[in-house]
C-alpha cells in the first residue's frame, strides 16, 4: 500500500511541478490549427468520394462509372 501512496504522490508532483502546460493562448491558436485541418481533411475525403462515386448514389457513379459506362 506504500507503493500506491509513494507512485500517486510522484505523479502529482511530476504533473505539477516538472510538466510545462500550455497557455491559454498557445492552446487556442493549437486548437484553431486542429480544427482547421480535420475541417479540410474531410473536405478532400468528401470530394474524392464525390469523384469516384463511392456515394452509393445510383444517379451518379462517379469518374470510374462514366468511364465504365463509355464501354460498350
Amino acid at each position: 500500500m506504500s507503493k500506491v501512496k509513494e507512485y500517486l504522490n510522484e505523479t502529482v508532483t511530476e504533473m505539477v511541478h516538472r510538466v510545462t502546460w500550455p497557455t491559454w493562448k498557445e492552446l487556442q491558436s493549437n486548437t484553431i490549427i486542429v480544427v482547421i485541418a480535420s475541417v479540410l481533411i474531410a473536405l478532400s475525403i468528401f470530394v474524392m468520394d464525390y469523384a469516384f462515386g463511392i456515394n452509393g448514389d445510383s444517379a451518379w457513379n462517379g469518374v470510374l462509372g462514366w468511364i465504365y459506362k463509355l464501354r460498350f
